[in-house]
């Protein structure tokens, strides 16, 4: 192995890129050195390949080989530095962590190997491209434990109020988007109703033409036949005229007496004082197109409408099942919590300040105090039944009316047939029966509306509530009737194919 020549220093052995030692030399075709990675690096960052200290341009990037004999002229200088280096590493600074025995001074640390690394062991770094892509930063101790856990980054250091703002603003950005989202279905929504209405129109539209064209044709048919009656006696009057000529001409009076008596009678006639075909008149017929279209298009919009309101309120289902430790001993909940239905026999349950002890109600386990919510309740094969929300303070214990004033707000089924019930109860028209009832309420808004969600239709609405403590979905099946009413209320999930 060669031995640096005394007389020559460091600076002999040095690249002109990094200005170091010499760590793995090569030669250009111009005959000056450097380190490879120096090079390497240097001719990435170009756009044509030249030489760094004379400017000799080549065409293609030149195949640089290590310069063995170059390597082992710079080695001895090579290992001072290291020793230096390794003398310069103080208490304060960061250690490489791939130096074995004694350990350099780290130059940087990698956020993707969690490692730092010294000038030498950061060459990979600098050169091969996967590698180039890791985050380097200023050296740090401990790497591992500032790495974040949950989310494998580098622990940021926030304020508490700074932290919160920016939540704010994680919360303001979905918000804008879920708005953009509902604006968009909105808009859909709003051309499908249009887009029913004008064919609605369009279908008057084509009716109304039809029949103009059909009142038109009637006329058209009265005068052909009018006129071809009149043309018919105009002949025949034409023909009796000219035999009483041809007679009157006869001067055999005994023959013209005979002639005479022979004629036909003359052809019946009708009075054609005044003859006129009226044309028909359409003012009446289109004030009555006109009223039946605006009942037509009243009822697909209040349609479309109360099809388009339900859609949008059945996005706020909530999932809820039944509470038993409000339940009314009389009634059986299915294991689920999803079902409810009066028993035969009273049961036996530990006294529970929840419970209700007079009516057969059941409240769910969930409660709402803000925003919006939507469930679903099946009445099938109900005769009597009773359901909506209720507040928390509810009294639970003794007889008092369900009216939005003592805390319900709820629809109620009997033989005189359905009922909001208010102070007064506002009776509420059914065109069939109800299978399935929908319950929306907007917390906020001070809203509760009630839906038929079979037939698709709003059956009503409380609005202006003032809701100031947590609101239960409230059940109340009612009771047995020797069977009668046995079927259960059932809290089913939304079917998203309405």
């Amino acid at each position: 192995m060669a031995s640096a020549n005394a007389s020559w220093s460091e600076e002999n052995f040095s690249c002109s890129i990094c200005l170091d030692v010499f760590s793995s030399p090569v030669s250009t075709p111009c005959g000056h050195n450097f380190c490879r990675t120096c090079i390497m690096k240097f001719w990435d960052e170009q756009v044509r390949h030249k030489c760094p200290v004379c400017n000799e341009h080549f065409h293609t990037r030149p195949d640089l080989r290590i310069n063995i004999l170059l390597s082992e002229l710079a080695s001895p200088f090579r290992t001072t530095v290291r020793v230096k280096e390794k003398s310069c590493v103080e208490s304060s600074e960061v250690p490489c962590d791939v130096c074995t025995g004694t350990q350099l001074k780290a130059m940087k640390s990698c956020l993707v190997c969690l490692i730092s690394y010294c000038q030498t062991h950061l060459e990979p770094h600098q050169r091969v491209a996967g590698l180039k892509k890791h985050r380097l930063v200023q050296p740090m101790d401990r790497l591992e434990d500032r790495m974040c856990k949950k989310h494998d980054r580098l622990l940021d250091l926030f304020c508490k109020t700074e932290q919160e703002r920016q939540n704010n603003i994680q919360e303001i950005e979905d918000t804008v988007k879920r708005s953009k989202a509902d604006a968009d279905k909105e808009i859909a929504d709003r051309v499908q109703v249009l887009t029913t209405l004008t064919r609605c129109i369009e279908k008057w539209q084509d009716d109304l033409n039809q029949m103009v064209k059909e009142r038109l044709k009637s006329t058209e048919k009265q005068a052909e036949d009018l006129i071809k009656e009149l043309e018919q006696e105009i002949e025949d009057l034409t023909n009796r005229s000219s035999e009483v000529k041809q007679l009157s001409h006869t001067k055999d009076h005994l023959h013209f007496l005979q002639a005479f008596i022979s004629l036909k009678d003359p052809p019946p006639t009708k009075d054609r004082t005044t003859v006129e075909v009226r044309p028909p008149s359409y003012v009446g017929t289109l004030r009555r197109s006109l009223d039946q279209l605006e009942e037509t298009l009243n009822m697909e919009m209040k349609k479309l409408r109360d099809d388009v309101e339900l859609k949008t309120v059945q996005q706020y289902e909530v999932d809820v099942t039944l509470d038993p430790d409000t339940a009314h001993p009389y009634l059986i909940l299915s294991g689920d919590g999803k079902q409810v239905h009066g028993g035969s026999v009273t049961k036996k349950l530990p006294d529970n300040p929840k419970r209700f002890t007079y009516y057969a109600c059941v409240l769910t386990r969930q409660s709402f105090s803000s925003g919006r919510f939507y469930f679903e309740v099946q009445v099938k094969d109900k005769m009597i039944w009773c359901l909506g929300v209720a507040r928390e303070s509810i009294d639970r214990k003794s007889r008092t009316g369900w009216t939005p004033k003592t805390g319900y707000w709820t629809l109620h089924y009997d033989k005189d047939g359905l009922s909001f019930r208010g102070n007064p109860a506002v009776r509420l028209p059914l065109r069939a029966e109800l299978q399935k009832v929908g319950v929306f309420v907007d917390y906020d808004e001070g809203l509760v509306s009630f839906y038929d969600v079979e037939a698709r239709v709003h059956l009503y609405s409380a609005t202006g509530c003032t809701f100031r403590e947590p609101l239960y979905p409230f059940l109340c099946p009612c009771g047995h009737d020797g069977g009668n009413n046995s079927a259960p209320l059932i809290m089913t999930p939304v079917n998203q194919t309405d």
